[in-house]
């Protein structure tokens, strides 16, 4: 069984469910018995589903394809961050040509930072998110979202995080990821900068007093200053007013100052949310759940976990009595023994063809739904080692014929088909015409008898072993 506990496979049944809610039911009768079958709850059954269904109809290869898309936005937008840090770092430093005003270039550097740092903290208390780089992350990748059912993917993705909780973390993780990454760029480019120009840092001020500054300066240095960074003295701060010529050991103390208020008050705060973020996301992912109760996956109840289901069937229409096909377990000789269908033949044919081997069950004409479904939930619990299907090439291969015979050769471990032709002058067109259907069907050259008797050799032999 496909597994079911991936964050991907509780992605894809959201998917399908809204894809289901907008353009109608998929037809699944062969994914609901192998549903049924191999999923214990119904949780795993809906998820077992909804993975086969998206095998199939190759809707994971959309989530796939959006998944790309979205590590592509991503990293897009991890350079611009760079580049942003970069230009932060730049802009606030000047060309060196005039005095860096320490308290302008602080909050040049911290001063959205700090704003939406806020902002992510207070929305712990009240709606939404308040990780807007992730809010922009998400809204490229639905930007880049081409067709209507890749248009639900982000969608799905939003519904299954936001009722399980982690769409918070996960826009955090973004953000604070992409913060990080221009922190680091910044604080690349300040050493960088500053070792190789010299700078003049200074106070400025028309209000304010001196003693105002060394307040300032020493309250916001306290932490740098408590994790080994240079803090400058009083008199330094004092006379760093921009009319007095100061040494050069005074400047290199305001630049380790500046980078001290940089680590602490930036890249620390941002780093340690981004590992809070990560670790919070695993978490939640690690514990999500599916509301079983949603409209689509409600629905499905009846049909993934009747409230009543048969154990066997006793007698279906087209089905002899007391036929039963052993499963495959113990060894080579207690296997299941072969098996002869008819799909659609005319009631006037003589059935079964021939007289039958002991060892070949009979499993009569199917001509109605509800002996085809009864057929297939037999086999699904007894599948049979040799299966021949006789067909009718009088008949159009038509896509319900092809899906029915694709189904019943996915129960067997072997499986031929054989085409009833009488001989005429159409023989050779209406064996190709099958051959082709069945063919782009999956089935192999080898797997197709159209004649009668090499068919039931093939079916007999292992009677004869």
């Amino acid at each position: 069984m496909p597994s079911v506990d991936s964050f991907s496979t509780y992605w894809l049944a959201e998917f399908i469910r809204l894809r289901e809610a907008h353009w109608g039911p998929i037809e699944d009768a062969s994914e609901v018995r192998r549903a049924r079958a191999e999923g214990h709850t119904f949780t795993q059954r809906i998820l077992l589903r909804a993975t086969l269904l998206g095998k199939r109809e190759s809707l994971d290869l959309l989530v796939g394809r959006w998944a790309r898309g979205a590590r592509i936005a991503l990293l897009g937008l991890l350079i611009a961050a760079v580049l942003a840090g970069a230009g932060a770092a730049l802009g606030a430093l000047g060309d060196g040509t005039r005095s860096v005003n320490l308290l302008l270039a602080l909050v040049a550097i911290l001063g959205l930072h700090g704003l939406t740092f806020l902002i992510w903290l207070l929305s712990f208390g009240m709606t939404g998110h308040g990780s807007w780089l992730g809010q922009l992350w998400l809204w490229l990748t639905q930007k880049l979202a081409r067709g209507p059912d890749a248009a639900l993917v982000p969608r799905a993705l939003v519904d299954v995080l936001g009722r399980n909780g982690a769409l918070r973390w996960i826009l955090s993780s973004v953000s604070h990821g992409l913060w990080t990454g221009a922190f680091l760029t910044l604080l690349l480019t300040l050493l960088g900068v500053l070792s190789a120009r010299r700078y003049g840092f200074n106070w400025e001020t028309t209000l304010l007093s001196a003693d105002t500054f060394v307040q300032l300066t020493t309250a916001i240095g306290w932490l740098p200053e408590k994790l080994g960074f240079a803090m400058p003295s009083a008199d330094m701060v004092r006379a760093s007013n921009g009319l007095h010529a100061l040494p050069e050991s005074v400047q290199a103390l305001w630049s380790s100052w500046l980078i001290g208020c940089v680590v602490v008050y930036g890249l620390l705060p941002r780093l340690l949310s981004l590992l809070l973020s990560l670790f919070m996301s695993r978490r939640y992912l690690a514990a999500i759940t599916l509301d079983e109760n949603l409209p689509g996956y409600a629905n499905l109840r009846e049909r993934l976990q009747p409230s009543s289901e048969k154990i066997g069937v006793d007698s279906p229409a087209g089905l002899r009595p007391n036929t039963r096909i052993r499963p495959h377990t113990g060894a080579p000789e207690q296997t299941a023994k072969s098996l002869i269908v008819g799909i659609e033949l005319p009631p006037d044919e003589p059935w079964p063809p021939q007289t039958l081997a002991r060892t070949i069950q009979d499993a009569g004409n199917i001509d109605t739904r509800e002996q085809r479904m009864a057929l297939l939930d037999r086999l699904q619990e007894y599948p049979p080692e040799k299966l021949l299907i006789v067909c009718d090439p009088r008949q159009t291969p038509d896509r319900g014929t092809i899906s029915m015979l694709t189904d019943l050769a996915g129960l067997a471990r072997q499986t031929c088909v054989l085409l009833r032709l009488d001989p005429c002058a159409e023989r050779d067109a209406r064996l190709a015409a099958w051959q082709l259907r069945l063919g782009a069907a999956g089935f192999e050259p080898g797997q197709i008898y159209a004649r009668h008797a090499d068919a039931f050799a093939w079916l007999e032999e292992r009677a004869d072993e």
